[in-house]
């Protein structure tokens, strides 16, 4: 079974498993489909993040985001004068991770050839993919900076103007870019089309060494870092993903909200509180580069965390964004493989800018992730990552069996809904497609470089219900209503019902996708 945002997305996956494929080869053909279908939201040009589970019980990951360029740091940057990174252009962008862990999955894993995974998404480049609703609305709302790139707006604005939904994307330069890429991985990281990346990076004023960008290639197959929840074991992503946000809320409130009805306020309230712990929490002593998560998962921090949830008033937010754009796909393949995976350029069409001759898309993550704060710990720095929104999980049973994996996009939501969705799962005893459309809500803003300062509110959608929208704010919440349905992300579910030996399958309704069963 596969799910995703996009119809087109999930059927490349499944028709991966249909032809022989394992969990692997399915994110992987996924992952690549997603390039095209939902160009706004992921790249070549971004980064990747995956969490497998094999048949035997291990759980492995792989982590794909780069650094920023050598020549940069926040104290360098503030004496040039800026107080804050550009969101788009050359001095947003880190070194793109996606390709380099893609090429790490696929060689840990992967059972058919890179370039037959990636030949439908290199096809529909080449013929073009039908512009959706949501393809409409990004183009439109980014439009001049796209007019201003020549590869992304040839692509993406076709004889100059904004595309009709059903109108074809075609970009024979991705087709090619795909193609090359499946041959090669590492033609991104060293090679023609690396200088020319560099090159534009530096011309536009980001001190890039080449170096930096090289290394980004290069990713390694890391453990899964986990923790307890509810009788289960949680399996995510290390630093630089903030999966330990999710074990942390998950250390939390484990136990807590057993019995408590999964929309009402005690819930809301309780959750809303872990997730500020953990942004806290994060902005004050966490880096891409040091060990604080550790401490702040240890059993005696968690046990102490947990008393202070129970009496912590709502008081004013700490400097802390959620709009973001990213995808995701998870996998399960009748061995019981299972892959959580999610790719992003950071926010829409990353840096709204493009590799020379090869339409693809630099992410923003730089600009997004890093903080002009000298001596903070997530100070841009040299070698220093950035801190990251993506991260992947899956939950297995006391005795080692795949229950449940899931993810979502949405910025510094992810780690919020993610949790919101196992406590539905697990303490409300939901079924998939119920958990992954239960009411949302999100504190807001996270913890991005562009967001801090903003006030804190707590976003919720109106299916809560007005009474406990009122109880909320009694409690002292900033709730702000967002709508029946606006209350963001895209979550996705696989669960394994080992009983009756089938499994379940759930995408959200507030996106276009569909999970699929073959």
């Amino acid at each position: 079974m596969v799910s995703s945002s996009s119809p087109a997305v999930s059927q490349a996956g499944a028709r991966a498993l249909v032809e022989g494929g394992t969990a692997i080869d399915a994110a992987l053909a996924m992952t690549a489909m997603s390039w095209l279908a939902l160009p706004g939201q992921c790249g070549i040009g971004g980064d990747f993040f995956a969490v497998v589970r094999e048949p035997d019980g291990r759980v492995w990951t792989v982590n794909g985001s780069g650094f920023g360029p050598d020549g940069a740091s926040a104290e360098e940057y503030l004496e040039r004068g800026r107080t804050a990174l550009p969101l788009s252009g050359p001095q947003a962008v880190a070194a793109p991770g996606a390709i380099g862990a893609l090429a790490a999955l696929h060689e840990r894993g992967g059972t058919r050839d890179l370039a037959d995974l990636w030949a439908p998404a290199a096809a529909a480049a080449r013929t073009g993919m039908p512009c959706t609703a949501k393809n409409r609305r990004d183009i439109v709302e980014h439009a001049d900076s796209l007019a201003r790139d020549h590869d992304l707006a040839r692509w993406l604005l076709p004889a100059g103007r904004i595309p009709d939904v059903g109108d074809r994307l075609v970009s024979p330069e991705l087709a090619d870019s795909i193609e090359r890429l499946a041959r090669r991985p590492g033609a991104l990281y060293e090679g023609p089309v690396a200088q020319r990346a560099v090159d534009l990076l530096r011309a536009g004023g980001a001190p890039f060494s080449g170096e930096e960008w090289r290394l980004a290639g290069s990713v390694a197959v890391e453990p899964a870092i986990s923790g307890p929840y509810g009788g289960f074991t949680v399996h995510q992503t290390p630093l630089p993903s903030p999966g330990w946000m999710m074990l942390q809320q998950a250390g939390l409130l484990d136990g807590l909200l057993t019995g408590l009805p999964t929309s009402g306020a005690e819930s809301v309230h309780l959750l809303s509180l872990a997730a500020r712990r953990a942004f806290r929490d994060r902005y004050e002593r966490c880096a891409s580069d040091n060990d604080a998560w550790r401490t702040v998962l240890g059993a005696d921090e968690l046990s102490r965390g947990r008393q202070e949830l129970l009496g912590e008033p709502v008081t004013a937010g700490f400097p802390t964004g959620i709009a973001g754009d990213t995808t995701s796909c998870v996998a399960v393949d009748a061995d019981g493989r299972a892959v959580s995976a999610i790719s992003s350029l950071a926010f829409t069409f990353g840096a709204r800018i493009s590799i020379p001759g090869t339409a693809i898309a630099l992410n923003n993550r730089l600009a997004r992730g890093s903080y002009l704060v000298p001596g903070h710990p997530n100070a841009l720095a040299p070698r220093r990552k950035p801190l990251h929104t993506l991260n992947a999980w899956l939950a297995t049973d006391g005795s080692g069996r795949l229950r449940h994996v899931g993810n979502t996009p949405g910025g510094d939501g992810q780690v919020q809904w993610n949790m919101q969705v196992l406590s539905h799962l697990v303490d409300g005893g939901l079924d998939p497609q119920e958990a992954v459309s239960a009411p949302r809500t999100t504190v807001h803003p996270g913890s991005d470089a562009d967001a801090l300062g903003t006030p804190e509110t707590l976003q919720c959608e109106s299916r809560l219900g007005a009474d406990v929208l009122a109880e909320l704010v009694a409690r002292g919440h900033d709730v702000r209503d967002v709508g029946e349905w606006n209350g963001g992300g895209s979550a996705l579910l696989v669960s394994v019902d080992h009983d009756r030996g089938v499994l379940a399958g759930a995408a959200d309704p507030r996106m276009d996708g569909v999970a699929l069963g073959v």
